[in-house]
């Protein structure tokens, strides 16, 4: 058995968080042949000052300034809150924070799972980040749209359409009544859809389809990619006229993320793509919940959050509490949950994604509110007639519900709808 001798004084339940503490909260499953309270004081320790053994080179200064307190144990459900001083961290930088907090805890051995359920992010954390340009206000004025849930898709197929059908496909949704088209995870600049040529074809039919419909519309083009390439692509974007970009978040990193924020006057539109190789497990990982707080810090203005409706995983109660956490300019401390104040950082949308159809819009505004994006990929370009026919019905599901009339009745009137329904019955 590893001696714990290094971990032993990380547990004070007596102790207050300060108010520029970071705090984190995981779900510790111990391995077999540790203790719960154990493993957690090496949790803190591992993560801070600790180390497996006594050292000699530990002082009393860093002891007294630099150690995190453990300060509150839920035995029952293997749940400890951990405050962390500030002084432990260079403020700005998320890969240093994340190497700090997550860098060496996960490969422990007395650890057979161990969650990072939530984060509660100090004012003084919080503003050395730049948080969203724009945010749901800011999008809602770009696109004159007040009050209703804004209307996406995805072109799809995720890949394989040349640059001119990706451009037809964007046109068509927005002509049907999308507000917003984006390119899906994968699709960057592969020989059969070069990056430029796509982007200049789509936003030459945006501008026509604004034109059509007076409407405001919106291109998230993706330009993930190696953070010099990605930032020549975003500035290519901004010198082409285009009003918005896409960044696949987990596997771009969250440096790069940064560096885009700060480059860009744009806004950014968050693809969780990855997620799932982190937050999947209830046991082992690190929830979205603390991703999603972590792309509102650094500063996106839209982020998947999935619909609890759809074909991703996530409960109900994982994806409001996402939704409040990015939505809200305060949170509710609760036995499951860290409170968390935002201190002006601005809210930012959720966009409900996977699997939507027009049968389940009602659910989702229900569940969500307005204040979303309902983004549907195969629940519009699937329809019978057509992708122009799939945005209508998609679109006429979120009025229908706006003017508290069922889809149903709605239906009667609009023929798109109807045609969908017919397809997707429940």
């Amino acid at each position: 058995m590893v001696k714990k001798s290094g971990y032993k004084s990380f547990i004070n339940l007596k102790y207050k968080p300060k108010k520029t503490d970071l705090i984190c909260q995981f779900k510790v499953t111990p391995a077999k042949g540790y203790n719960f309270k154990d493993v957690v004081s090496m949790v803190a320790g591992e993560s801070s000052v600790g180390t497996w053994t006594e050292v000699k080179t530990m002082n009393p200064k860093i002891g007294k300034t630099l150690t995190p307190k453990v300060y509150y144990l839920d035995t029952k459900n293997k749940r400890c809150r951990i405050a962390y001083p500030i002084e432990l961290f260079e403020l700005g930088n998320l890969p240093e924070i994340m190497s700090s907090i997550g860098g060496n805890i996960y490969g422990m051995k007395s650890a057979k799972g161990l969650r990072w359920e939530d984060i509660e992010i100090p004012k003084k954390m919080l503003k050395s980040f730049k948080g969203p340009r724009y945010g749901i206000k800011g999008i809602r004025k770009y696109l004159k749209i007040k009050k209703r849930p804004l209307v996406g898709t995805i072109v799809k197929p995720k890949v394989g359409l040349t640059e001119s059908q990706h451009a037809k496909v964007a046109y068509e949704s927005w002509l049907g009544g999308c507000d917003i088209v984006k390119d899906d995870e994968n699709l960057t600049n592969q020989n059969f859809n070069k990056f430029k040529k796509r982007f200049l074809l789509t936003i030459k039919l945006l501008k026509k389809a604004e034109k059509e419909t007076g409407e405001k519309k919106v291109y998230l083009i993706n330009c993930t990619a190696e953070t010099k390439e990605m930032l020549k692509r975003i500035k290519f974007v901004e010198d082409n006229g285009g009003n918005y970009i896409m960044l696949d978040i987990i596997t771009l990193g969250w440096g790069a993320l940064q560096t885009a924020r700060n480059f860009t006057k744009l806004p950014i539109h968050a693809h969780r793509a990855g997620h799932a190789m982190f937050d999947r497990d209830s046991r082992h990982g690190m929830a979205m919940e603390v991703i999603a707080q972590l792309a509102r810090m650094i500063g996106v203005d839209t982020l998947h959050i999935g619909t609890a409706y759809g074909k991703m995983s996530g409960g109900k109660k994982e994806v409001l509490h996402i939704e409040q956490e990015i939505e809200s300019s305060f949170t509710k401390e609760t036995k499951e949950n860290l409170k968390q104040r935002w201190y002006g950082i601005k809210p930012i949308f959720g966009v409900a994604s996977g699997g939507v159809y027009p049968q389940i819009v009602p659910q989702i505004i229900k569940f969500m509110g307005n204040e979303v994006v309902i983004q549907a990929g195969g629940g519009i370009h699937g329809h019978p007639k057509g992708s122009i026919s799939g945005a209508k019905a998609m679109r006429q599901a979120v009025d229908a519900v706006i003017k508290n009339k069922s889809l149903n009745e709605y239906s009667k009137t609009h023929k798109e709808l109807k045609e969908a329904l017919n397809k997707w019955k429940k």
